[in-house]
C-alpha cells in the first residue's frame, strides 16, 4: 500500500474505472500462467485501488480527501498490527 499511488488514483480516475480496473487484475490472478511475481505485483495494485476506492466512499460521504486518505492509511496499518 502506497498513499501516493492511493492519491494519484483517487484523483485521477473514476469509481467506474477503478472498478472496472479492478475486476481485470482479480480475473489475472486466477490465469493459471501467471507466475508468483505477477500475483505479488497485481496484488500490490489490487490493494492501492481498493484503498482510492475506499477514499472516494469516505469523500463521497462528507470527508475531506487529507482525512480520508489517513484514514485508510490508519486502518490499513492496524490491521496489520493485529
Amino acid at each position: 500500500m502506497k498513499i501516493p499511488v492511493i492519491k494519484q488514483f483517487f484523483q485521477n480516475n473514476t469509481v467506474e474505472d477503478l472498478e472496472a480496473t479492478l475486476n481485470v487484475l482479480e480475473a489475472y490472478c486466477e490465469f493459471r500462467g501467471v507466475s508468483e511475481h505477477e500475483i505479488d505485483v497485481a496484488g500490490e495494485l489490487i490493494t492501492n485501488i481498493c484503498g482510492a476506492l475506499e477514499v472516494h466512499s469516505s469523500v463521497a460521504a462528507g470527508a475531506i480527501e487529507k482525512d480520508a486518505l489517513n484514514a485508510f492509511g490508519q486502518k490499513v496499518m492496524g490491521s496489520i498490527d493485529r
